[in-house]
């Protein structure tokens, strides 16, 4: 079925629509970059939240939000909304400024972005480059990466709609320290990691482009973490993936399911395509039992207290 919401085209078709990273990878790179750019303007007004939980932009029922970022007594938000291909500004004292979504490139998206805030008297500064890609060419610069695919750009954020419903099941039955379901703009990738409670072995840092302490303050504790990852550099498809900090001894050789995941030494970590997941005859089942066998295995080969960390029945029906 399909049709028309508010001024924009949106097509409902798939719950779980396709999305093959090589047909709209330079868009992709385009988006990547905006997201940057809006993920660095909340961290410049947001105080410090641990394992960097202050960056990050959350799934909405139109697309990507920052949530309410302050400025004095105010506050605004920015959202990326991929039904109507804008990217809206709002205040709390009622002002409204947008940006549209469409080709054009980087360098001009931060630009008009800038000068919208300062039209609602939000002044920014940010760090001009992207972090933890490998081309860090400056935002007011980059004139190269100007791509942008409506259709793919609302299937993308589709799939994340998906896997944030799911994510947010998974979560629910820990009841140890737990991150909310996010998406980071580093790598782009929506992520939810549960922690053991126990302090982590010093990370080595490495990150291209991210400065190693934010990456040491990021693992500064054990964690089983999953996500969902469009793709890119190491493998050429979309992918959800699952990997533990510090990673216990025998954790990659783990009898996870489904039968379509396996342990990726080059990223160590589980990854299973999410084609596979898209195909089966029940997604969210798939994705639960991917979710669910490999956190076991990290919390089982880690001596995790699973007994003190896990909720064992809804609370609703005690």
């Amino acid at each position: 079925m399909g049709g028309v919401r508010s001024s924009g085209q949106y097509r409902e078709s798939e719950a779980w629509p396709a999305l093959p990273l090589d047909e709209w990878k330079d868009t992709y790179a385009t988006l990547h970059r905006w997201s940057q750019i809006v993920g660095k303007v909340r961290l410049a007004h947001m105080p410090w939240i641990n394992h960097s939980w202050h960056v990050t932009l959350y799934v909405t029922a139109r697309g990507l939000t920052t949530s309410p970022i302050p400025y004095g007594t105010k506050s605004f938000q920015i959202e990326f909304d991929f039904i109507d291909h804008q990217l809206p500004i709002r205040t709390s004292d009622g002002k409204v400024r947008s940006v549209a979504l469409r080709p054009r490139s980087v360098a001009d998206f931060y630009r008009e972005l800038m000068a919208r805030l300062l039209e609602l008297g939000i002044e920014v500064a940010i760090y001009p480059r992207p972090n933890e890609l490998e081309d860090a060419t400056p935002f007011g610069e980059d004139e190269t990466h100007a791509s942008y695919d409506r259709d793919a750009a609302q299937r993308c954020w589709r799939v994340l709609v998906q896997a944030e419903r799911v994510f947010t099941a998974f979560r629910a039955r820990f009841l140890g320290k737990c991150s909310p379901v996010h998406v980071f703009w580093g790598a782009f990738d929506l992520a939810v990691t549960r922690f053991s409670g126990r302090p982590a072995p010093r990370h080595p840092g490495g990150v291209p482009h991210l400065p190693d302490w934010v990456a040491r303050e990021a693992y500064s504790h054990e964690v089983s973490s999953a996500g969902f990852w469009p793709g890119g550099g190491a493998i050429s498809y979309p992918a959800f993936y699952s990997y533990a900090y510090p990673e216990p001894d025998g954790f990659r050789e783990a009898a996870v399911r489904p039968a379509g995941a396996a342990y990726s030494s080059e990223l160590r970590e589980f990854l299973l395509p999410y084609d596979f997941v898209r195909r089966a005859d029940s997604p969210d089942e798939v994705l639960l039992e991917f979710l669910e066998s490999t956190y076991q295995a990290a919390a089982d080969l880690g001596r995790w207290d699973r007994s003190a960390l896990e909720r064992a029945a809804d609370p609703r029906n005690a």
